[in-house]
């Protein structure tokens, strides 16, 4: 399957660039803690759901 719009220096060529609040909750520790709890809950959950 060929992709499309992959003209090298065209617009649709370059990624997306994260926003200013996105770099800044990626750099802000107090979430990436919450975020990193979230996933461990899910995953202990998952474990449970699946061992029982």
């Amino acid at each position: 399957m060929a992709a499309t719009n992959k003209e090298p220096y065209q617009q649709a060529y370059y990624p997306p660039r994260p926003t200013g609040f996105t770099i800044a909750m990626r750099k802000f520790l107090p979430w990436q803690l919450v975020r990193f709890a979230v996933i461990n809950v899910k995953m202990i959950r998952l474990m449970r759901n699946s061992h029982g």
